[in-house]
């Protein structure tokens, strides 16, 4: 039976000027899969992964979300149709409490409707009640739930990751991009972040994740797609690809392995 796909981009290319960020990159995700996306830097995987979330438009080519077009949406509109993403640099609102935080990632609230907090305050109410009920329930899960009521300026950057994990599942994405989950975090805390990853990803999430450490990539990664110079390098298993040659040479044996 084939697999589901989830995510596919079809010879996406980004130019700047003159110089192609991305070029001709095509990748095709399953359903409930972990795919990893390496390479050294400069190779273009925050580019693509800006193509795939919207943030910036792509020069050629085609992204699919569950077999839906998506190549001309704007962020906001993927991360409604099931797409959410996380940043190397997680920016929560510092003087917000967690739980603050995670309420503003919900999406579809009918209170956002101004009129509607005045005709549906029943229906607005209970959606409040549930919305925090799931946020305290994620921050639970990332073991934040007693920092629910702190303002996210007391987290460190290892918490910083966790939580941004957590806002990003307020929105009931089925795809996320994880853009370097473990820089800068610490030994302990990654152990809870591989962990957590591993029980979304039970429940049906599909991730895409960016990642120089290898050794995390592998423990959760299948499938590893390696990029250099905007292109695909080379696509294989964990052990595949560390035996590579040619990701030996562009990759592990850089300077950003």
């Amino acid at each position: 039976m084939t697999a589901e796909i989830v995510l596919e981009a079809r010879s996406l290319t980004k130019r700047f000027g003159g110089v192609a960020a991305v070029d001709g990159m095509s990748l095709a995700v399953a359903r409930g899969e972990i795919l990893g996306l390496i390479g050294p830097n400069g190779a273009g995987k925050t580019t693509m992964f800006d193509l795939l979330a919207g943030s910036v438009s792509v020069s050629s080519g085609t992204i699919h979300l569950m077999g839906r077009d998506i190549t001309t949406e704007p962020a906001h509109r993927r991360l409604a149709g099931g797409m959410g993403r996380t940043f190397q640099i997680p920016r929560p609102f510092p003087e917000l409490t967690l739980l603050e935080n995670m309420l503003i990632a919900r999406q579809h609230q009918t209170g956002e409707r101004l009129w509607a907090n005045f005709t549906a305050p029943r229906q607005v109410a209970a959606e409040e009640r549930a919305a925090r009920e799931k946020a305290r329930g994620l921050l639970d899960l990332v073991a934040l739930a007693r920092l629910a009521d702190e303002p996210a300026r007391v987290l460190s950057g290892g918490q910083r990751k966790l939580l941004e994990l957590a806002r990003v599942m307020m929105a009931d994405p089925k795809v996320i991009l994880l853009d370097e989950p473990a820089a800068g975090v610490n030994p302990a805390l990654l152990e809870v972040l591989i962990a957590r990853i591993k029980d979304i990803n039970a429940a049906g999430i599909t991730f895409v994740l960016i990642e120089h450490n290898i050794d995390m990539v592998s423990r959760l990664c299948n499938r590893i797609i390696v990029m250099a110079q905007g292109s695909l390098l080379f696509e294989g298993r964990p052990d595949e690809v560390a035996r590579d040659p040619r990701v030996i040479e562009a990759y592990l044996g850089g300077a950003a392995a």
